[in-house]
């Protein structure tokens, strides 16, 4: 069945205002405008955008006080993460049922992809959540001025650097002899701007390999990490701007080599350092932004202290972004981006080319509509062409909103250097050695209703459908190398989301997806749950913060094998001793939910973890 016409056909008519509104929406002292970028690039209030988007905060962070970045983000609608063993360890991240490599990660304007892996993806395993301030989430395929496709788009911005000079420090131990120390500290004066952050992570970590039954050893991590963030005002027009950030993290792996080399001694060592630079310019009603940006990494894998495999690679990248107020009502958004992508020990690299163009307006009274178009020319694999629409509509319900609104968009991802060299080399036989791969296309859609009381609550239903035509996969049958999935496989469901305000002092937030995801043979997609939710509850009065979550994964598959179902419960408690001083408590896995994510990797145990921080 052809879903496109369906889909167009539902977002314009969305676009059609209700007859059965009966006033204007409230107004703004009445509703409270968020405002992000992640959509469209551009700053917009949350409310005018018809696209499925989440916003994390800084409270959320600590209110759970995970570690990791994915433990963070896998409480989220429609995000699941799959880890090889504990933190540090190799973690996929999908939403919507999606592939990792299909989701662009941005921090502070600086795409952390790395290209030396099978696929240009992020290493989720490497991200801490330290420093982190707000997270914004574009759930589906609408990454149209990124040149990203089905998976979506995170974009993470860093603490403050704004205002008197202001700090943090923070320091946690919990079981697994784990560590976590983290330091910030940011602030503006006269015409500069600055933010700067260092985090060292370090566990002993537990038995990751469940076939390391015999004699388990603990497979402990190191990460650290450091993150800058520099600005300067030139004058009311202009700003110029600097980002750069270090990853560099240590872990221990059981698995590794082949026949006589096997071992469970394996150790892997990854450093990733970004640079931005940025220069953004101001006039009448244009804003313009220019950017350079380019990433190193280096990846190496030892057996028993001796180097096994090792890659390195780097990403030069320029862009710019402009938007131009046409009106009261329209705006234009329109940018091109140049990326050269390279993995230098294996001497490959190919050229990108994107334009893009998107037309934003708000037709009648609270009726807003989008229309872009983006045009990408590989060097490998040719020029393509994607596309997005999405209309919204708000009416009033007494001083409450009620918000419809609908999305369409097309993407493609071209084979990474790596597949294509791999197919090419001596480890590839046939089938694999004789295909020639061809590019990814992608297309989905979604509708949604959402609706916002005046007392702060909010409640969303969302069903969504997105497709891959000729996705590639690596032929675990016999090893050959990667193949091309012809055919159409594809990923829908629905998506329940509340955030309920029972009083000034407590709250609940649950979200619940129900994803039906199938192959080209009509074969569930492994690792892919069809039935995911998260409860959580708040509760806060003057010094002391309190948050319970509980997350139940049910119904998926790991390659032939169907893992159990679990539901696993978080605890976390804070107390300010004063103003500057604050002491925490947290339980992961409170009851000891015995789980995987994986069909051959364990998980942790009950965790409890001590932490304080002091703020000035």
């Amino acid at each position: 069945m052809q879903h496109q016409p369906l889909a167009l056909a539902i977002s314009m008519a969305l676009a059609t205002p209700n007859v059965i509104a009966a006033s204007s929406v409230a107004t703004q002292e009445q509703t409270l405008e968020h405002m992000v970028v992640v959509s469209s690039r551009i700053e917009m209030p949350i409310r005018q955008i018809a696209t499925s988007v989440s916003v994390v905060t800084q409270e959320d962070i600590d209110a759970r006080g995970y570690i990791n970045l994915a433990e963070v983000l896998k409480v989220q609608p429609s995000i699941s993460v799959s880890s090889n063993g504990s933190v540090g360890s190799i973690s996929t991240l999908r939403i919507r049922g999606e592939e990792g490599y299909r989701t662009l990660v941005r921090i502070d304007g600086v795409d952390i992809s790395d290209p030396t892996g099978p696929q240009v993806q992020p290493q989720f395993g490497d991200i801490q959540s330290a420093n982190i301030s707000r997270i914004e989430i574009l759930r589906g395929s609408q990454g149209l001025a990124y040149g990203a496709d089905a998976g979506g788009v995170i974009n993470i911005q860093s603490g403050s650097g704004q205002g008197d000079i202001s700090g943090n420090f923070f320091a946690e131990y919990g079981r697994y002899n784990s560590t976590n120390l983290a330091a910030d500290i940011g602030g503006a004066s006269n015409k500069f701007d600055y933010y700067v952050s260092a985090s060292d992570y370090g566990t002993d970590g537990f038995n990751s390999k469940v076939s390391d039954s015999q004699d388990p050893d603990a497979d402990g991590y190191d990460n650290t990490t450091l993150h800058a963030r520099l600005g300067y005002q030139v004058s009311e027009q202009l700003k110029l701007g600097f980002v750069a950030r270090n990853t560099n993290g240590d872990g221990e792996f059981d698995g590794c080599g082949f026949g006589e080399s096997a071992s469970n001694n394996c150790s892997s060592e990854f450093e990733q350092t970004n640079i931005l630079a940025t220069a953004n310019y101001a006039y009448n009603t244009s804003e313009h932004a220019f950017s350079f940006a380019k990433t190193f990494v280096q990846r190496d894998s030892l057996n028993k202290g001796q180097l096994e495999f090792g890659s390195k690679g780097t990403v030069e990248r320029l862009e710019y972004l402009g938007n131009t107020q046409l009106n009261q009502a329209s705006r234009l958004v329109y940018g091109l981006d140049w990326e050269q992508e390279s993995i230098t020990s294996a001497d490959q690299n190919r050229i990108k080319r994107g334009y893009y163009l998107e037309y934003q307006n708000e037709l009648l009274n609270n009726w807003f509509i989008t229309a872009g178009l983006r045009h990408d020319d590989n060097e490998d694999f040719g020029e393509h062409t994607s596309y997005r629409v999405s209309s919204a509509y708000i009416w009033a319900v007494d001083d409450n909103e009620l918000k419809l609104r609908g999305a369409y968009g097309t993407g493609f991802r071209a084979p990474s250097l790596y597949e294509i060299e791999y197919n090419r080399g001596p480890f590839s036989y046939a089938p694999a050695a004789d295909l020639a791969l061809k590019e990814e296309s992608t297309k989905g859609y979604e509708v949604a209703l959402a609706y916002s009381l005046s007392s702060g609550s909010r409640f969303e239903a969302i069903y969504f459908n997105q497709q891959i035509n000729d996705s590639l996969y690596f032929d675990l049958a016999t090893f050959s190398g990667y193949l091309q999935d012809d055919g159409q496989s594809r990923s829908k469901g629905v998506e329940l989301i509340a955030d309920i305000v029972l009083t000034k002092h407590a709250g609940i937030t649950v979200n619940y997806t129900y994803n039906d995801t199938q192959d080209t043979a009509g074969q569930q997609r492994i690792l892919r749950p069809r039935n995911m939710a998260n409860l959580g509850v708040y509760y806060h009065i003057e010094a002391f913060k309190l948050s319970a979550h509980i997350r139940a994964v049910h119904d998926f598959i790991d390659t032939g094998t169907k893992l159990d179902d679990y539901e696993v419960f978080d605890f976390t408690a804070r107390y300010a001793l004063s103003e500057a001083l604050t002491v925490s408590a947290r339980i992961e896995n409170a009851f000891d939910t015995q789980y995987q994510d994986v069909a051959t990797y364990n998980t942790s145990g009950a965790a409890g973890y001590l932490g304080v921080k002091y703020q000035f």
